[in-house]
């Protein structure tokens, strides 16, 4: 899922990082030289005082050989990596693995150093690499980017999606699966001499370390999965995080002593302006980090009123501006690996096109009205990321098996209360899930609760998680 600086979805951020280009200079496995990352390079944010990054490119095979029918590729990509310095950490290697998909890492190694207490910093190599498909080479979908930019609730075109994955991209999309960025992290761990890594992933990036962890149970110290997307895949109809919308709307109402019911007045606005997919698009961009909710109820009970100034005003913020570039988030890259990884009503990405619509209706024709309240059936229908895997072309793709426990090392799991990006039960379900696992609920804190906009216990949580006695490897 995309979202605040860290995860880019609905505030844009990073520049830089990885190579699509299946011809690469390196051999496959290969770190590169290291040599000191340019200022420019780590994001708008400089690393704490003491605390200096260096940067190598790290070559990997395009095709990993994970089960496609295919003949196996050749071909490799570079993929940018930033570390710091202290090669010889005592608890080892911590890779930070960002949200998206679609953000490439390195440009925000400024801002997730300064999220670190200095002790973890000197007790850890601490690592981001930018996954295949993003940064200065990304995958660059012209009309798609045009249509939807960082939004994960825009719907595209079925021309937009057709075009970014067979002319665009081309055979290749199938190598765009979250499959094969466990593969590159596989490659990375080699690369940098690590026994096992301390994983740490933000929204999506929570996906890409559990299923490593799934993959490489013997390779993984520890788990940090703050924000998470459940690894066996999201809702596509978006049920759990529509419902979550009205809990933390009464909150909000609470928090602000409102005097009106903003649960009731958004149903009567989606009922009378048929624009549910926009208000939850609204909803999950005012929680991507600090939550900034307090003036939803009033303006939601003026709009139920019948005077929606406000309320379209802050719709049309949204989208004010250009939208990002396809090196700070690639639409393409989120649109592949989304509809490629995960399971749709329909089945999987190689299940016929023309049957898909079909399939939607299908899944939703049971269900009550009041499993959407306070939306409705248009809103689960036509949210972006169901709509736009309707239009991707049949592929085959490596598949990721379904209904695997993570194994049992020690996980941490956060979840910000107010979250309407990855909803809490999301949060509930991934615990549930880690033998070894524990869940922090952060009250007050929306998307990443490490971000140092939100409240500071989830800070303090990881830091305690990382340092304990337990943590030593």
């Amino acid at each position: 899922m995309r979202v605040s600086r860290q995860v880019m979805a609905l505030v844009m951020v990073v520049v830089a990082a990885s190579s699509v280009s299946s011809c690469a200079s390196g051999t496959p496995g290969r770190l590169g030289d290291a040599a000191p990352c340019e200022a420019e390079s780590l994001g708008d944010i400089a690393p704490p005082p003491g605390v200096a990054f260096d940067c190598a490119t790290l070559t990997v095979a395009l095709d990993h050989g994970l089960g496609s029918p295919a003949p196996r590729e050749d071909g490799t990509l570079d993929l940018d990596v930033a570390m710091t310095r202290n090669a010889d950490a005592p608890r080892g290697t911590l890779v930070w693995l960002v949200g998206g998909p679609g953000s490439p890492g390195v440009h925000l190694a400024g801002e997730i150093s300064t999220q670190f207490d200095p002790k973890v910093l000197r007790d850890y190599r601490l690592v981001l690499f930018s996954i295949r498909g993003t940064g200065a080479n990304a995958l660059d979908c012209a009309d798609l980017q045009k249509e939807v930019g960082g939004s994960d609730f825009a719907a595209p075109t079925d021309k937009a999606v057709t075009t970014c994955a067979e002319d665009d991209i081309g055979a290749e999309r199938r190598f765009h699966s979250t499959v094969d960025m466990v593969a590159d992290l596989d490659t990375l761990r080699r690369a940098l001499g690590a026994d096992k890594l301390t994983l740490a992933g933000a929204s999506y990036g929570t996906m890409l370390a559990a299923r490593y962890a799934i993959v490489h149970p013997d390779r993984v110290a520890r788990l940090i999965l703050d924000s998470p997307v459940p690894h066996d895949g999201i809702e596509p109809l978006n049920i759990t995080l529509m419902q979550r919308s009205a809990e933390v709307l009464r909150m909000a109402c609470a928090e602000t002593r409102c005097a009106s019911d903003p649960v009731a007045d958004l149903a009567t606005i989606i009922r009378t302006r048929h624009n549910g997919v926009d208000m939850l698009n609204l909803l999950a961009s005012r929680t991507g980090g600090k939550p900034e909710l307090a003036d939803l109820p009033v303006m939601f009970h003026e709009a139920a009123q019948g005077d929606a100034r406000k309320l379209d005003a802050a719709v049309a913020e949204m989208s004010e501006g250009p939208g990002p570039k396809p090196e700070e988030f690639s639409a393409g890259l989120h649109t592949a690996t989304v509809c490629q990884d995960m399971n749709q009503p329909w089945g999987g990405p190689s299940s016929p096109k023309a049957t898909r619509a079909t399939a939607v209706d299908a899944a939703l024709a049971p269900m009550p009205d009041a499993a959407f309240y306070p939306f409705d059936r248009a809103t689960a229908s036509g949210n972006g990321a169901l709509v736009a895997c309707q239009f991707w072309p049949e592929t085959v793709a490596a598949p990721f098996p379904t209904g695997l426990d993570l194994p049992p090392v020690p996980t941490l799991v956060l979840a910000g209360d107010h979250d309407l990006v990855t909803p809490l039960d999301w949060s509930r379900k991934e615990a549930s899930r880690a033998p070894n696992g524990r869940l922090v609920v952060v009250p007050g804190a929306g998307h990443i609760t490490q971000d140092l906009a939100n409240p500071p216990l989830g800070r303090a949580t990881v830091t305690e998680f990382l340092l304990g006695d337990t943590a030593r490897q």
